[in-house]
């Protein structure tokens, strides 16, 4: 059994405005795919070229904060929606989904390939292996939250939070959709490869480990 560490959720306020350490979470995932897609765009079958990255990154940037603080809003904090309609713009309280993250990059990613006549596809193929770090620095961001942990259990690495031990889900879906299905995704687009193809083995992996870890799991509380 392990003990979970109570990290401060803040790492430094300044007035009304707190850093926290899941927003950093987000900006380093940022960096990484910004530094990622410099890399892939440099191969000879690369769609996007390294000046077309940075309008690539911070439209991607924009559908995974808008998609994700909107999704949080609709399916966890309708409530406080509806009292309070400025509580959307409350991003520095914390609250993001990832769905809602999912369907804004889809409609970036769209928009991104319709502003240079590219397929929408043909650019998740793109950003399909550089996705997946991102998604582990999240998992991070919600285990340093002391948020979304699993089912009550007896394994030896389970957690041991206000005296019940739980799965560490955060932690697992890190290593399995984050950190596996990055290595799988970018050997797997080392060279060529048809279209659809990129994003479909990305959809596929990510729906087997999230369907294995739902075994553990404890259900959304909100929804």
């Amino acid at each position: 059994m392990l003990t979970y560490p109570e990290i401060d959720p803040i790492i430094f306020a300044i007035g009304p405005v707190a850093v926290r350490w899941y927003g950093l979470m987000y900006v380093i995932g940022f960096l990484f795919a910004w530094w990622l897609a410099r890399r892939r765009s440099t191969t000879a079958h690369s769609p996007v070229t390294a000046v077309q990255v940075d309008d690539l990154i911070f439209n991607g940037m924009l559908g995974v904060i808008i998609g994700g603080r909107v999704g949080y809003c609709l399916f966890y904090g309708f409530d406080q929606l509806m009292s309070d309609p400025l509580y959307l713009f409350k991003i520095t309280e914390g609250g993001m989904s990832f769905h809602g993250g999912l369907v804004g990059v889809m409609v970036a990613m769209w928009w991104f390939g319709r502003s240079r006549g590219k397929s929408m596809w043909t650019i998740t193929d793109f950003v399909a292996p550089i996705t997946p770090l991102g998604l582990m620095f999240g998992r991070i961001g919600n285990f340093i939250n002391g948020e979304l942990w699993g089912a009550e259990t007896t394994v030896p690495w389970g957690f041991n939070v206000n005296g019940v031990v739980l799965h560490a889900t955060q932690l697992y879906e890190a290593f399995l959709e984050g950190l596996v299905l990055f290595i799988v995704l970018w050997l797997f687009t080392a060279k060529p490869r048809p279209r659809y193809a990129a994003s479909g083995l990305f959809l596929l992996l990510y729906g087997v480990f999230r369907f294995a870890i739902e075994f553990v799991r404890t259900p959304d509380a909100d929804i």
